[in-house]
């Protein structure tokens, strides 16, 4: 169809307007709640009608620092009209300073600046491998890398390889060898696996988001990395979602004084302003990479590096992961009170810091955890159910405990009246 037949957008499209164009032109690879948003600032979002809503999924924890932080859109501003992109054919004055800053924060030699967090992934598992040959000594394309049931890493031709959700992998084989997948939160399958002289890393989620909040036994992780160790195998840390505080510290791994031997950064290194993923990793593993065997044509643009370092300080300045740590308390107490309260409803509450999950139990008439959300955001809540039981909740990090407080008592005013 030429162009020239299209009809004009109107420039006042209602919300039905815009889903319908989503509809007809867009692909069909999300199911979102029927709320057409506009703009956001703070733990708030507005619709196009104008409607407010407190935000309680924050971009899948892309927007820990809040929408639209003034210090962050600030330096987005100041360097996008001085530089944005030059590729890595030549040096810039923004990607030194923000590796320095990333190396510096989190005790690694090495950073390697990606775009979205599955590129990051990519880049750990490629960095492995290497190491895996170079430093190991495994035989030519022969290395393994050890992966936990019910992970999400992305869902990159390479990543969905080894995931065992069959949304992500039904009618996209072949799939890629090189893994194995274990059972998650289970040290003796690690242990039994990790004696396979191919292994040359284990990637793990130190809690598995996208799979429901799942977090595992304590000593879980610090147990996985004594056994890496001991086996001469790397601890690859994907703290995508996970980390820049939501938990409750910096990353979630700090909470048993773990260091992942490669650690992956995403979603809220740029406050949800623009694409930044990062791996970060020692001399030894990150130089197996040379010039030409790994880029990004976007990775490390000097914009992306502006916002990332003011992303960071924000995070620090206003020691946002305290304040999830302390209302994340808040708000699974609150939530218990309701388990209490309606168990035919509410089956369980789970969570760390500010990444939190609710598992809703289907009604006699059928309405599920996705009615929940329909009806929270029709009282200005937003949240969405994954696995179609369990409802995610995780606000922004500058949410305040007034706020908290009065988004909990809406949540459960909602659930009681089901």
């Amino acid at each position: 169809m030429s162009t020239a037949t299209l009809a004009p957008i109107p420039t006042t499209a209602t919300a039905e307007q815009l889903m319908a164009l989503e509809d007809r032109y867009g692909a069909h690879n999300y199911h979102p709640l029927p709320v057409v948003l506009s703009r956001g600032e703070g733990v708030h979002v507005w619709d196009v009608d104008g409607r407010q809503y407190v935000d309680f999924l924050s971009a899948y924890s892309a927007v820990n620092q809040g929408h639209c932080h003034p210090r962050i859109i600030g330096a987005l501003t100041e360097q996008a009209q001085k530089l944005t992109l030059t590729s890595r054919a030549f040096f810039n004055d923004k990607l030194g300073p923000a590796e320095k800053q990333l190396c510096e924060l989190f005790g690694y030699d090495k950073a390697l600046l990606m775009n979205a967090g599955a590129e990051a992934v990519e880049t750990a598992l490629k960095l492995a491998r290497k190491w895996g040959y170079e430093h190991k000594g495994i035989a030519e394309n022969e290395a393994l890398i050890l992966v936990a049931e019910g992970n999400f890493h992305g869902r990159t031709t390479g990543i969905i390889s080894f995931s065992t959700d069959p949304d992500s992998t039904g009618g996209f084989g072949p799939y890629n060898p090189g893994y194995q997948i274990i059972p998650y939160n289970d040290l003796p399958a690690l242990e039994a696996a990790l004696r396979n002289p191919r292994v040359c890393g284990f990637l793990v989620e130190p809690i598995q988001g996208e799979a429901g909040v799942l977090v595992p036994a304590v000593g879980y992780l610090a147990g996985a990395a004594a056994l890496c160790k001991q086996h001469r195998a790397l601890l690859i840390t994907d703290e995508i979602q996970t980390g820049l505080g939501r938990t409750g510290r910096l990353l979630a791994s700090s909470h048993e004084a773990v260091r992942g031997d490669i650690l992956i950064l995403g979603k809220a290194l740029s406050g949800g302003v623009l694409p930044v993923s990062a791996v970060l990793a020692d001399d030894e593993i990150m130089l197996t990479i040379r010039p030409g065997q790994h880029g990004s044509t976007f990775g490390g643009n000097p914009l992306a590096c502006a916002v990332m370092q003011a992303a960071l300080d924000v995070l620090m300045d206003e020691q946002l992961a305290e304040n999830a740590w302390r209302l994340g308390e808040i708000f699974r107490g609150e939530m218990r009170q309701l388990q209490r309260e309606r168990p035919d409803l509410v089956a369980l509450v789970r969570g760390k810091g500010l990444l939190n999950a609710v598992i809703i139990k289907p009604t006699a008439d059928g309405r599920t955890a996705w009615d929940v959300c329909v009806a929270l955001a029709e009282r200005g809540l937003l949240a969405k159910p994954t696995h179609g039981d369990i409802i995610r909740f995780a606000p922004p990090l500058v949410i305040t405990e007034a706020g908290l407080r009065e988004a909990c008592a809406l949540i459960a005013d909602v659930i009681r009246s089901f």
